[in-house]
């Protein structure tokens, strides 16, 4: 099944990385910089679920998580972060903020197609 992603990250590095994983897994995906880029996609992109970062600038994943929460028809999409942190205090102020999930870098992209399907699937 194509899922429509909305893949969020500061790195362009990653951003690829994510675009080839989800893309070769059948994926429409759409890319932002940083969650204001990302808040911006939303406007014309439905995504099925979200993948972003924590550390970004302009509005990092916190602020990003809480924003998207608040838009009425994404309060029920799943939202899973993807970073290099993996403080149990981190993963419990992402999910306060509405996270579904976290997952560490570098991912492996079996993995994380996987936990799609799982949360949007």
């Amino acid at each position: 099944m194509g899922l429509n992603i909305l893949a969020v990250d500061d790195s362009r590095t990653m951003r690829d990385m994510l675009a080839l994983a989800l893309g070769e897994a059948g994926y429409t995906v759409r890319l932002a910089e940083d969650g204001q880029d990302a808040l911006d996609v939303l406007g014309d992109f439905t995504p099925d679920a979200i993948i972003s970062d924590i550390n970004m600038p302009r509005l990092d994943g916190f602020g990003f998580v809480e924003a998207v929460r608040r838009i009425e028809r994404y309060r029920a999409t799943p939202i899973l972060v993807l970073t290099t942190e993996s403080a149990p205090e981190l993963k419990a102020r992402a999910r306060a903020a509405g996270a579904t999930g976290w997952i560490v870098k570098p991912f492996d992209a079996p993995k994380l197609v996987r936990a799609l399907q799982m949360v949007a699937g």
